[in-house]
């Protein structure tokens, strides 16, 4: 199989890159099918470099803008089926390809593409999310959304919060496909006491972690102003990269780490683990941390209130900073009851579940592509 996807970035992280590597390492290497990743940047075994012009401010994506040569170069891999990781060029191009060489095409829908372009557009104006303008663009967004949907096989959301999006748009077919987490190397005995004093910290300190990207809607400076509020035996570790890195006198930053050992020790080895993001369709890092044993606060909106439902976790309702320090400090003495929940959420999602749902869809697109007609998935 070719996955296709523009959100791939020579600097590294997102979920998207864990969830296809994920994919590799339990589709190639367990179970014999052939992976092969087309994405601007991508170098080495598998991988095929489609090129793509820099998007300022993204922390390293580019845009595939020649549909045709993309197109040219999925189908060159000969697949037995085609996935796109967004709805943009490449999804476009996924489409020509699969249909060049008669395979089923799916669509991940990864992202909410229209709540991010209103809220991207209500930042800008300094408006309000609901007002006129962001509003008009949520509508029109999503009729995009809707309509590229349309020539997708399969169309697939990770959280059941997107899989309701897609359908309040027309989106009848999208399913519901979570992603996962390696229980094997995301665990509580990850955690290294050694790791954590080599960060140089008092002794008493609470520490924090955030892992993924440093970008606007994250709202990382909500965390830090948190932090700020519960006074100076607190800190913020910020594991990652992008535009926008949090900064502040109690803010410490590591690089984006690509060994999944070395964010499982950090995951394991902080008292709580937070993330403000309200547009995140999945939350990978917070199931991680729960896999990890580690007490998770998100804020109560989309996919990350999906994660921790069911009290998995702590979710604060509000982007106040007030809301956010009463919800930390209740964090870090979170009951084992709590943890446990996390721990069983996040080991019924091992990636070895998840990814063998996602291959019975997939074999069920394979045979009924060449049956000539697509069975249920």
């Amino acid at each position: 199989m070719v996955d296709a996807t523009m959100f791939w970035s020579a600097e590294g992280g997102g979920g998207v890159r864990r969830y296809l590597f994920a994919k590799r390492a339990q589709l190639g290497a367990r179970r014999g099918w052939r992976h092969t990743i087309v994405a601007p940047n991508a170098s080495g075994p598998g991988m095929v470099d489609c090129g793509g012009l820099p998007l300022p401010g993204s922390g390293g994506y580019r845009l595939p803008w020649r549909r045709a040569a993309a197109a040219r170069l999925i189908a060159a891999q000969a697949p037995d089926l085609v996935e796109a990781g967004d709805p943009y060029g490449l999804a476009w191009a996924a489409l020509d390809a699969a249909r060049a060489c008669r395979v089923p095409a799916v669509l991940f829908c990864h992202s909410d593409v229209p709540t991010l372009a209103a809220d991207a557009l209500a930042r800008w104006l300094h408006a309000d999310r609901a007002s006129r303008w962001p509003r008009d663009v949520d509508r029109h967004v999503g009729r995009y959304l809707a309509h590229t949907c349309e020539g997708f096989d399969l169309v697939l959301a990770p959280s059941r919060t997107m899989q309701r999006r897609l359908h309040a748009l027309g989106v009848r077919q999208a399913l519901h496909q979570p992603l996962g987490v390696d229980t094997a190397v995301f665990t509580p005995a990850a955690r290294d006491e050694r790791w954590r004093a080599s960060l140089g910290l008092p002794p008493g300190t609470r520490l924090l972690l955030y892992v993924g990207r440093f970008a606007r809607e994250k709202n990382l400076p909500q965390l830090v102003a948190a932090v700020e509020r519960l006074g100076p035996r607190w800190r913020l570790l910020a594991m990652g990269q992008g535009p926008l890195p949090p900064r502040g006198a109690q803010v410490l930053r590591l690089p984006f780490e690509a060994d999944p050992a070395r964010v499982a020790r950090a995951l394991a080895s902080v008292d709580g683990v937070v993330h403000a993001g309200d547009q995140e369709t999945f939350g990978l890092a917070v199931l991680e941390a729960m896999a990890c044993g580690t007490p998770v606060a998100v804020r109560n909106a989309a996919g990350l209130a999906e994660a921790v439902a069911g009290g998995c976790g702590v979710a604060v309702d509000s982007g106040r900073v007030d809301d956010w320090a009463q919800a930390i400090e209740a964090l870090v003495v979170a009951p084992r009851v709590q943890v446990e929940a996390g721990l069983a959420r996040a080991r019924a999602h091992d990636w070895a579940e998840v990814i063998a749902l996602l291959q019975r869809r997939y074999e069920r697109a394979i045979a009924g592509s060449a049956a000539g007609v697509m069975e249920p998935a």
